[in-house]
């Protein structure tokens, strides 16, 4: 039972208190790890029920990763699975960073809204007055979060008009060929929900305008730095550490892309340790006021079901008001992440696999684990 034992995840935060302080809003300084929690029996054995259920397939061989599982800022059970490198038999480890796909949105829009905070930006300014000449009006940054932009898909007009598909698209070219071609849009902003990558990356190029930073420093500097968040980072083609592998299945590699340029909707990689003190910083209050998390977490589409709704960066089921399920998935090139909080209990459970075609899971069956 030693891997029950809660562990406190206490050194993020003392570099937080020691080494940023002069970096971030005050609040920022105000965290304390949870002292005296005591967690119910129920809670341990919901901790043995997810490391049976991750046991069993590894060894199946359709699970290949890490797991997470914590509960009112405290960790419970973490673990690794499999390798990183199959071929060369390296170990995974908690601290192992994955591409997180489209879990990379939570963040870059939590991002965003820290800007919005700081009163550099507000969510009812439009796309043209940070990213003029677009050939697409009348389009508000709140559509850009919560998919109503009507905007279309950019990882297909790319491959239309993208030439050497050697070479990296970056997010200036996505808004490049989107003023060049025109690319004909889905909707009208706000007519109804349409979930598009084109919107995150918008996003992470309207991070750079305001903050005048790369979205790579932005982030690494106002978010993962001041979180002790070390192996966290945003690709940039050279700069994976760890070495985990994508694969698509456990013998054929994923290859790379030349979409892997873009960020903001993908391209941030990180470890479930990681993630966790994102998390217990989210949580506490860290990144953003109640108010914009609440705004967050509340569903934005009234045409979409309560229990299949989306906010800003946030899956919502809502159906049972007294503990909403807020989440994020994520596939890409032989990657994939599952990040699920439940409000009204305070669990987090967070899940990375290089392994993307094997053992699929469906969010349904996560979230009935906890």
């Amino acid at each position: 039972m030693n891997r029950f034992k809660i562990l406190f995840y206490v050194l993020p935060f003392l570099v937080l208190l020691s080494c940023y302080q002069t970096e971030m809003p005050s609040r920022l300084t105000a965290f304390i790890p949870p002292k005296n929690i005591k967690l119910s029996p129920a809670t341990y054995k919901t901790a043995k029920n997810i490391e049976h259920y991750f046991d069993r397939r590894f060894k199946l061989g359709v699970f290949n990763g890490t797991v997470l599982f914590a509960e009112k800022g405290l960790i419970v059970f973490k673990k690794a699975y499999g390798f990183a490198n199959f071929r060369k038999k390296d170990t995974l480890h908690t601290n192992s960073s994955f591409q997180l796909a489209s879990v990379s949105k939570p963040i870059t829009a939590v991002a965003l809204l820290m800007l919005i905070e700081e009163g550099k930006l507000s969510l009812e300014d439009s796309l043209g007055k940070f990213i003029p000449d677009l050939p697409y009006h009348n389009i508000k940054i709140e559509q850009l979060l919560a998919h109503r932009s009507g905007l279309p898909e950019y990882m297909y007009f790319a491959d239309k008009y993208w030439n050497d598909k050697h070479v990296f698209i970056h997010n200036d070219d996505v808004i490049d060929l989107m003023r060049t071609y025109k690319p004909l849009r889905y909707y009208k902003p706000n007519v109804r929900y349409n979930y598009s990558n084109t919107n995150y990356a918008l996003i992470a190029s309207i991070i750079e305008k305001v903050s005048g930073k790369s979205f790579s420093d932005f982030m690494n500097e106002k978010i993962f730095k001041s979180l002790g968040m070390k192996n966290t980072y945003v690709y940039n083609g050279e700069n994976v550490n760890n070495k985990v592998v994508g694969y698509i299945t456990r013998r054929r590699k994923a290859g790379n892309t030349y979409l892997n340029g873009v960020v903001g909707d993908k391209g941030i990689y990180s470890s479930v340790e990681d993630l966790f003190a994102w998390d217990a910083a989210l949580n506490n209050g860290l990144l953003l006021d109640k108010e914009l998390m609440k705004k967050s977490f509340t569903p934005y589409h009234k045409e979409l079901r309560i229990y299949d709704n989306y906010g800003f960066g946030w899956r919502i089921n809502a159906a049972d008001s007294t503990n909403k399920i807020v989440y994020h998935t994520g596939w890409w090139k032989g990657f994939r992440s599952y990040y699920i909080k439940q409000l009204g209990k305070q669990r987090t459970l967070i899940i990375l696999t290089n392994m993307s075609k094997i053992g699929i899971m469906g969010t349904k069956e996560l979230t009935n684990l906890f």
